[in-house]
């Protein structure tokens, strides 16, 4: 770094939001960012394909611990459908599965009307193309051997789901919220499927995971610049940002509690079960459950 300058691992503990880049794997990009933060700590909140760009969350160094929560946080979509023809894939990388049908029948109106089936809570059929695991295989290695497997239906919950673009050239942008481990692949096919044709993705783009949106996010170029300067804490987000939930405000007594895994008292407004992320000043220490029987905050993860 310039200048002498010196980045602690206190400054680096926290989340930095990529914006994936195509053609590059989720692992590919926490590889870079383990040179570029001279960190091996790093991990990822959930993977995008390859093919795929946008919000890839990354925890560093005691912000890791954080990956079990966010992994489960909803995510938010721009896709872009080619409807004629499926693929073997689901997306673009694949070849055709499908003979091409005609698309003469398809107009905007009755898009909008089949995307309304989708919205709510639905199931899905895991793509054979996908990292999700059977008898301990992926079973897109699997697929890759030329094997299918039976699958059991998944479900998960679509928020939002609209029509960004009007039809043109047999393509048309969505706008998708959902819950995380929603197949945005299965969705393209299954809405084809519901019109009467093969539908594959040609584009993915993630805008939004949990808190962390596309606005917030530095490609890998830019992070580089940033860490030649040794400016790199600059753009940290503060793990506590990336949480929902209330905050409580910890004394310097309760700090010392809090660090040997006590509890403490505390007679709040919350859930029985619900986190509540625990504050000195602005810096996350420690995430608790509260127990509104007892009236205690007890430490699940301290920081």
């Amino acid at each position: 770094m310039n200048d002498g300058q010196q980045t602690t691992d206190h400054e680096l503990d926290g989340i930095l939001v990529i914006d994936k880049p195509a053609d590059w794997t989720s692992h590919d990009v926490v590889a870079k960012l383990r040179k570029i933060c001279r960190t091996r700590r790093v991990g990822h909140t959930g993977t995008l394909d390859p093919f795929a760009t946008g919000v890839l969350v990354v925890c560093l160094n005691r912000a890791t611990r954080l990956v079990q929560f966010l992994t489960g946080e909803d995510k938010e979509y721009i896709a872009t459908i080619h409807f004629g023809f499926a693929t073997d894939t689901g997306d673009l990388t694949g070849v055709p599965a499908s003979s091409p049908t005609s698309t003469g029948h398809l107009n905007d109106s009755l898009l909008a009307n089949v995307l309304q089936q989708f919205r709510g809570a639905i199931t899905q059929i895991p793509p054979m193309y996908s990292a999700k695991k059977i008898g301990g295989v992926k079973l897109y290695e699997m697929a890759r051997r030329g094997e299918e497997v039976e699958r059991q239906p998944i479900a998960v919950e679509i928020h939002e789901l609209e029509l960004m673009t009007p039809l043109q050239n047999n393509q048309c942008q969505i706008r998708v919220v959902c819950s995380s481990g929603t197949y945005i692949r299965t969705l393209a096919e299954d809405i084809g499927k519901a019109v009467g044709v093969g539908a594959h993705l040609v584009a993915l783009r993630r805008t939004r995971a949990g808190n962390c949106h596309l606005a917030q996010a530095h490609t890998l170029e830019s992070l580089a610049a940033i860490a030649e300067e040794g400016r790199l804490a600059e753009v940290i987000v503060p793990m506590a940002m990336t949480l929902a939930g209330p905050e409580y405000l910890l004394s310097l007594t309760e700090t010392e509690m809090v660090l040997h895994g006590r509890k403490i008292n505390q007679n709040g407004q919350w859930s029985s079960g619900q986190q509540v992320k625990l504050m000195q000043q602005e810096r996350l220490m420690a995430l608790a459950e509260y127990d509104a029987e007892m009236q205690t905050l007890q430490p699940r993860v301290v920081f």
